[in-house]
């Protein structure tokens, strides 16, 4: 369990504000942090990373205090064990892929992870190659590797995603799901794409002006009908073509469009753009907002 109690005066482009928190996260789990710009989700991580030292407060991690304002302690980054993957990579243009990763790897470590990650993550085409002639995803990739090359307890990760094509974001997914659940990592994650939160999370954390609102799965915050049925899926409404009696909703779910007809009446209050649920009831599809303000 990491506990974290902590206390920062922020400032954001939006104004300043205060991050005050009280968490509790369960080792070995999959955390999705939640909530709009500025509301101290990169902060968040930053306080755990060692990157951003809170004004008052207290972090541990199991036994080990991380930082403790009343006791003077603090630890650097390098002692707490933490892999660290930013929305913008930060690889070594004068290295590699591989000299990337061997450089991550701890000094006097005994066990070369570098062939394994290259593997794992499917860069042996890449491995020779230096970052200025990467793509955005193989920079992000190879972000990855690095991180876990570095053999971390915690794995946080600052929307390393955003920027990505369909394609690329669902690979990317599944490369750090994998790697989660291989590693034993605990998993700290910024996200804004309910698709990708649903799919990934164990938990999810819903933070606003530097608080957290809510806590729990990510069917319990942002798909609270109940709906008996054989499936669910949630995806982003492109579309609303109305018709003389029905209305066609064109939803993307992954990298399909799928086509769902209701009567006008269960459309109402949707607009493309909104992240919706379409699941079944009674045989029947049915298409429903996700609900963010709960």
């Amino acid at each position: 369990m990491i506990e974290v109690r902590i206390h920062k005066e922020l400032r954001s482009k939006g104004g300043d504000f205060s991050l005050d928190l009280e968490l509790e996260i369960p080792e070995g789990q999959l955390i999705t942090l939640y909530g709009p710009s500025g509301s101290g989700k990169t902060s968040l991580l930053r306080s755990l990373a060692g990157l951003l030292t809170p004004d008052r407060g207290r972090i541990a991690r199991k036994e080990q205090v991380w930082f403790d304002s009343q006791k003077r302690t603090n630890l650097s980054p390098q002692k707490r064990n933490v892999g660290f993957v930013f929305q913008e990579n930060a690889l070594f243009p004068n290295m590699t892929v591989l000299g990337n990763l061997k450089f991550a790897q701890q000094k006097g470590s005994s066990h070369d992870l570098s062939e394994e990650l290259i593997r794992d993550l499917d860069l042996q085409d890449l491995r020779d190659r230096y970052p200025d002639s990467l793509s955005g995803g193989q920079k992000q990739r190879v972000s990855l590797a690095r991180a876990l090359a570095q053999r971390p307890d915690i794995l946080l990760l600052d929307e390393p995603l955003a920027a990505l094509d369909a394609e690329m974001r669902l690979k990317l997914q599944e490369y750090i799901l994998s790697s989660h659940r291989k590693f034993g990592l605990t998993t700290l994650m910024v996200s804004h794409d309910l698709a990708e939160i649903i799919k990934l999370s164990d938990l999810t954390v819903v933070m606003e002006k530097g608080r957290i609102r809510k806590t729990g799965t990510p069917r319990e915050i942002f798909m609270e009908r109940r709906l008996s049925g054989k499936f669910q899926f949630t995806g982003t409404l492109l579309e609303l073509e109305r018709e003389r009696v029905i209305t066609v909703a064109s939803v993307l779910i992954g990298n399909h469009i799928i086509k769902v007809a209701a009567h006008p009446s269960e459309m109402e209050g949707l607009l493309p753009g909104d992240q919706v649920v379409v699941a079944s009831k009674a045989f029947n599809p049915v298409i429903y907002k996700v609900d963010e303000q709960q």
